[in-house]
């Protein structure tokens, strides 16, 4: 019997192999973030009315596609949900002018909606490096860390209301791609070493 593997730790003994034979694409992901993430903290303001011109933008560029489609859908016989995907592309469309109309006030609010996300995602990456403590022997601490910093970063912003709303979402943002790129790179360059058993 102690020649018999656990479906876990074969599970396991599969993402390390994975994560070994492709480390370089992580670790040049993580510097990717890291440098990007360097950029947003410099310049916070810029980063944060980038990121809401960008969403902007996408919101436009997805409403009209899906205008596009549904016109498309509506030679021969009629597509199932035509009103609803309608609603839904005008519904693009609206948020992403109402993002373009006043970028400002538009990022005050992305940061609100970022606030929730950082609290979401900080508990979710807590309960991921629990679960992968271990698979990643010695590096899923950088992936608590990560998800401990994302509430630590949360609570600071929610404290600093309101005159943190132009900035922070740059800054959080910036900081969060420092911390992920950091610990992309740290797992590439242990999994290059090794492969858990």
């Amino acid at each position: 019997m102690s020649g018999l593997q656990s479906p876990q730790a074969i599970i396991n003994r599969m993402i390390a192999k994975s994560i070994h034979q492709h480390w370089r694409f992580y670790l040049f992901e993580g510097l990717v973030l890291t440098i990007l993430g360097i950029g947003a903290i410099a310049l916070p303001v810029l980063a944060g009315l980038t990121l809401t011109l960008v969403l902007g933008w996408l919101f436009i560029i997805a409403g009209a596609v899906g205008l596009v489609t549904l016109f498309g859908t509506m030679r021969g016989t009629r597509a199932p949900g035509l009103v609803w995907a309608a609603l839904s592309s005008v519904v693009a469309l609206v948020v992403g002018a109402v993002l373009l109309w006043d970028p400002v006030r538009s990022l005050a609010t992305l940061t609100f909606v970022l606030v929730a996300y950082f609290i979401a995602d900080g508990i979710l990456m807590i309960f991921l490096a629990l679960a992968h403590r271990r698979g990643l022997a010695g590096k899923w601490e950088w992936m608590l860390v990560n998800g401990v910093v994302d509430l630590i970063l949360a609570a600071v912003v929610i404290a600093g209301f309101p005159g943190t709303l132009v900035w922070a979402l740059g800054l959080l943002v910036g900081i969060d791609m420092v911390f992920g790129g950091t610990g992309l790179i740290s797992m590439a360059l242990t999994a290059r070493r090794e492969i858990s058993p």
